[in-house]
């Protein structure tokens, strides 16, 4: 069993009632999951408590096998923040089961700074993920329905060729990305090429997350751009009246869910795209809702700051009218050694001299949040084999550099470990109630949208596109969709495009070879490098660790 489980078993955790009334939230107001899980209704959203509250971002360096603790260290920051006398809330995404059963594990935290009941929150939860897929995979239904009506029978006139809506399924199954479906004769449906992406990257979650109501989502829905028809007439998901079905489908999914931490810090989990693939952000109303019940909520966005926090800022931010307050970065020694060259199985020895070349990286990661008005501090997320020359090192470095810094032990320690981390972050809230500034204006050509973002965030010389790519980019705007936002996919494994560059990889080009519409969540996806939006399964998955006992215990998640 692992460390994590062993904690997260061995923790009181508290009726989800008691939870609700640290908020101010009744029992009248909770939908129950069981006694620890609950819904919360989106009438508790107020914009007048929101305006007063502070809104903390928990970005990171660039990701590597050895592991950051981006959320370990945002549940461990929101536990100080109470412990300090503040009133906080953690506000992060749902797992995915393709990491959990693939290569990353759970996405819940770490030691003693969880969330809990750890194990419901990887698997199933309150089934949002699932609302989600069966959404997105009704209006796929649909779609092939009308396709094989008659002429005369509400048949759209779609062309099969041009439909880019594919399926989903939570899961990592690289065997899905092409297949061939209508196969088995006239009755069984017109054959075509289609294929499988994985639910976090469905553009129905994309949507759930940037919806601000009910209806809005709906209107949205409405709105997913499917294909064109035969004579080159665009036909979107209210063509075919899919979309009261779709949200029907969502209608407790919209819900946030509230849960805890080990130490009974109220968190609230919600929506569960990919940075990588995706926006990479839990939803506007989570955010908004831990806002209205909150003095400080923290928060995070997938992955490193060119991606995550660039989309938290480009995306999230402008469509929910939220505004952040302070920006952590985390940072382990292990990952800048990482960066600094050193081999994964040699990262547990003192190595001042990779650790040291590693800092550029972080200093990439502070540049970019400077560029939406930030001064971020720097968590360093502490590991036993942490030496203090080397914590010693780090710390110098971003104090010599201008910048803030505290080191995080909530992994250890959990709250107790990170309030130095809470202190500072509330010194740098009140040092900015209004820092943030846009990347780029949504009116911009989506050429110098796509390279401000490029050459800003990940640092490159040069964009390419392929023909296709340009190609798709005329047909988007002839629909009158120029303005809409940018959300590029894009390997995590580097700053650039490339995930054999590690650092802070320069004089490179990012090369795009498609765009796909999002019409409804209200952005393009430009695509960059070899990046999938299904995964596949690692050598050795993690589901192969994962086991349940005769008394329904689960062990193998982390």
């Amino acid at each position: 069993m692992s460390t994590d489980i062993q904690i997260a078993q061995q923790a009181k955790i508290r009726p989800i009632t008691e939870i609700a009334a640290k908020l101010g939230v009744g029992e009248d107001d909770l939908e129950l999951y069981g006694k620890y899980k609950a819904k919360l209704p989106l009438h508790l959203i107020d914009d007048e408590k929101i305006k007063r509250a502070k809104l903390i971002l928990v970005t990171a360096i660039t990701p590597t096998p050895a592991g950051e603790g981006k959320t370990t260290t945002s549940i461990g920051l929101s536990q100080a923040l109470n412990r300090i006398g503040k009133k906080s809330t953690v506000v992060i995404r749902e797992p995915s089961l393709g990491p959990v059963f693939g290569i990353k594990g759970g996405a819940a935290g770490g030691g003693y700074s969880q969330v809990i009941p750890m194990e419901d929150i990887n698997l199933h939860f309150t089934g949002d993920i699932a609302a989600v897929e069966r959404a997105h995979n009704l209006l796929s239904a649909l779609i092939d329905n009308n396709i094989q009506l008659p002429p005369n029978g509400g048949n759209l006139n779609l062309d099969p060729r041009t439909i880019e809506w594919k399926r989903v399924i939570d899961m990592n199954e690289r065997a899905l990305r092409d297949i061939v479906i209508g196969l088995g004769g006239q009755k069984q449906g017109v054959p075509r090429e289609t294929g499988f992406n994985i639910t976090a990257a469905s553009e129905v979650m994309a949507i759930l997350c940037v919806a601000n109501s009910l209806t809005d989502l709906k209107d949205r829905l409405g709105n997913i751009f499917i294909g064109y028809t035969y004579d080159n007439k665009p036909v979107f998901a209210r063509d075919l009246k899919a979309q009261g079905a779709m949200a029907a489908l969502l209608k407790d999914a919209i819900k946030p869910n509230l849960v805890q931490t080990l130490e009974g810090t109220p968190a609230i989990i919600h929506g569960g795209p990919f940075a990588n693939i995706a926006q990479g952000t839990n939803t506007i109303l989570a955010t908004k809702t831990g806002l209205s019940l909150s003095d400080y909520v923290v928060t995070e966005a997938g992955f490193a700051s060119e991606l995550g926090a660039e989309k938290f800022f480009n995306i999230k931010s402008q469509f929910g009218n939220l505004k952040t307050n302070a920006v952590v970065i985390v940072a382990t020694i292990r990952a800048l050694k990482y960066h600094g060259g050193v081999k994964l199985a040699d990262l547990k020895s003192e190595n001042l001299q990779a650790l040291e070349k590693g800092f550029e990286n972080l200093d990439k990661h502070i540049e970019n949040m400077k560029y939406y008005g930030f001064k971020p501090v720097v968590a360093i997320n502490k590991f036993d084999t942490d030496t203090d020359r080397e914590i010693e090192l780090l710390t110098r470095h971003c104090e010599e550099h201008n910048c803030t810094v505290a080191l995080n032990d909530s992994w250890a320690r959990g709250g107790e470990g990170a309030t130095d981390l809470a202190e500072k972050v509330v010194e740098a809230t009140e040092g900015c109630p209004d820092c943030f500034t846009p990347l780029y204006d949504l009116e911009w050509s989506y050429e110098k949208k796509i390279e401000t973002i490029a050459k800003k965030m990940y640092g490159a010389d040069h964009v390419e596109y392929t023909v296709k790519a340009k190609n798709q980019i005329d047909k988007i705007e002839r629909l009158g969709m120029g303005n809409l936002a940018v959300c590029i996919a894009k390997t995590q494994k580097s700053i650039s495009d490339d995930q054999h560059k590690r650092g802070r990889p320069r004089d490179f080009t990012v090369k795009i070879r498609e765009i796909e519409l999002s019409s409804g969540a209200g952005f393009i996806v430009p695509i960059a490098g070899t990046i999938m939006r299904m995964p596949g399964l690692p050598t050795v998955p993690s589901a192969e660790h994962i086991d349940i006992d005769e008394n329904g215990k689960i062990t193998g998640l982390f």
